[in-house]
C-alpha cells in the first residue's frame, strides 16, 4: 500500500506554512514532507517511497507504525489519556512497563523515573547524581552528545553548540573517549558523575576498547563517583544486546533511556537502584513531570518491549548487523572513498573521506530512495540504524542503493 499523493499546490503551501509558523533548526527549510510510514518504509507527500535506514534516529526499533504498538496506543487512548502521572496517582500501565523494564535492565537497576524525552532523562540523571554524592563536578567525553537543554548541553562536547548559550553548568571536564589514562587523572574524589555513551552515536559510531567501560566502572567505585550510561541510542536491542553495556558486563549506577523505549511515542527515563532513586523523596517532589510516563506512551512502550523480547530482535540485530558490515567492507575494497566501517549490531558507522563527500552520498541515496544521516559531530560518518525487524530483502535493496549512490557520486 502506498501513500495517496498530495497535489503540488498543497505541497508547496505546506512548505511555506512550515517556514512561516514552525521554528526552524536550519536556515534551509525541510526537504521531505512525510505522510505515511510502515515497517522500514516511509512515504512523502508526492507518494514516493523510501527505506528508512535510520529508523527515525534509532526510535522505531520495531518498525514504523507497528500494528501491535498501534493497537496498544488505540486501546489505551480509548480508556484514558492524561491524568496526573506522578504524586497521588498510580497508573497501572506505567507500573506494568516499569516492572517489565526491571527484568531486562542490568541487575539491581529496578526503579525508573519516566520522562518525555532523552534530554529530560539526562537532566534527571544529573540531579540524581548530585543528590546521591553531594558533588557537582562531572566528567564527560569528547565526541559525546547528551541533548540540547542547558544541563544536557553542558555535558555535550562540541563547542559550536555550547558557546552561544553559556554560561552553562560549571565543573564539567571533557576528556578523550576510550582513554583510561585520561580518566584516571580526571576522576578525582571531587567528581560526582561520569557520563558516557557505551558506543558514541553523534560522535561517529565509535566503539570503545574492551577494557574502557570496565575501567571506568572501577575508577568510579574507587573515587565514589556515579557512573551514568547514556543508552538513549544504544538501548533496546540496537547493538545486538538489550543494552550495549552488556557487551562489557558493566552495570552503571544510572542508566538513561529514551528513543526506542516508547515504540515510536515520546518516552524516556533514568533508572537506578531503589535506594538511590528513593533519595528523590527527600524533600518530597524533588523531581517532577507533567507528561513523563504518559499512559499512551507507556502502553506503546510495553507493546514494543514485548515484541523485542518475543521476536528476539536483539539477536537478530547482531546477525543482520554483522551481515551489513560484511557487505560494506566488501564495498570498501571497491571504493577507496570508504575510510572505515564500524559498529555493533544495527548501529553502524560508514565513514567517508570527507564530510562533503558524505553529504553528497547521503543526498544521492535519498534521491534513490534510502534515508540515511551523518553524525553531527563527525560529518564524514554516515549512520546506518534501520529497524531491528527490517526484512532481509529490504536490507539488500538498501545496500544496493547505497552502493549505487557511492558509485554515482564524484570523489
Amino acid at each position: 500500500m502506498t501513500a495517496t499523493p498530495y497535489d503540488p499546490i498543497s505541497i508547496e503551501q505546506y512548505r511555506q506554512d512550515d517556514l512561516a509558523y514552525v521554528a526552524q533548526t536550519t536556515p534551509f527549510g525541510k526537504q521531505l514532507i512525510m505522510v505515511r510510514s510502515a515497517g522500514a518504509k516511509v512515504w512523502d507527500a508526492a507518494g514516493k517511497q523510501y527505506l528508512d535506514f535510520i529508523a527515525g534516529i534509532a526510535v522505531n526499533n520495531v518498525g514504523h507504525t507497528n500494528p501491535e504498538v498501534v493497537e496498544a496506543v488505540v486501546a489505551q487512548a480509548r480508556t484514558m489519556l492524561h491524568v496526573n502521572v506522578f504524586g497521588k496517582t498510580l497508573l497501572p500501565v506505567q507500573v506494568e512497563l516499569a516492572k517489565a523494564l526491571s527484568r531486562v535492565t542490568p541487575p539491581g537497576l529496578d526503579k525508573i523515573f519516566f520522562t518525555n524525552s532523552g534530554t529530560e532523562a539526562i537532566e534527571g540523571a544529573i540531579k540524581l547524581a548530585r543528590r546521591s554524592t553531594g558533588r557537582h563536578k562531572i566528567v564527560a567525553f569528547e565526541g559525546g552528545f547528551h541533548g540540547r537543554t542547558c544541563g544536557a548541553l553542558s555535558i555535550s562536547w562540541r563547542d559550536v553548540y555550547r558557546q552561544p548559550f553559556e554560561p552553562l553548568l560549571p565543573g564539567v571536564t571533557f576528556i578523550p573517549f576510550d582513554d583510561l589514562a585520561a580518566a584516571e587523572q580526571a576522576i578525582t574524589d571531587e567528581v560526582g558523575m561520569v557520563i558516557v555513551e557505551p558506543i558514541q552515536g553523534e560522535g561517529g559510531v565509535h566503539v570503545p576498547s574492551d577494557d574502557f567501560l570496565p575501567g571506568l566502572r572501577a575508577l568510579c567505585d574507587q573515587r565514589g563517583a556515579t557512573l551514568a550510561l547514556d543508552e538513549i541510542q544504544t538501548g533496546f536491542g540496537r547493538t545486538g544486546r538489550f543494552f550495549a553495556c552488556e557487551h562489557w558486563g558493566v552495570t552503571p549506577d544510572i542508566l538513561v533511556v529514551a528513543k526506542a523505549v516508547g515504540g515510536g511515542m515520546p518516552l524516556g527515563g533514568f533508572i537506578a537502584r531503589p535506594e538511590v532513586m528513593n533519595l528523590l523523596t527527600d524533600p518530597p517532589l524533588s523531581h517532577m513531570t507533567t507528561f513523563g510516563g504518559h499512559p499512551v506512551s507507556c502502553a506503546a512502550g510495553l507493546a514494543s518491549l514485548n515484541i523485542i523480547l518475543r521476536d528476539k530482535l536483539a539477536e537478530r540485530a547482531e546477525r543482520v548487523g554483522a551481515h551489513i558490515q560484511e557487505r560494506l567492507r566488501a564495498m570498501q575494497q571497491r571504493y577507496p572513498v570508504i575510510v572505515d566501517v564500524r559498529g555493533k549490531g544495527l548501529m553502524i558507522g560508514l565513514e567517508f573521506a570527507t564530510p562533503e563527500l558524505t553529504k553528497a552520498i547521503v543526498g544521492r541515496a535519498q534521491e534513490l530512495g534510502v534515508i540515511l544521516s551523518w553524525s553531527i559531530y563527525a560529518g564524514g560518518t554516515v549512520r546506518i540504524a534501520p529497524p531491528l525487524n527490517i526484512p532481509e530483502v529490504e536490507v539488500e535493496q538498501g545496500l544496493a542503493i547505497i552502493e549505487q549512490a557511492i558509485r554515482e557520486t564524484p570523489a
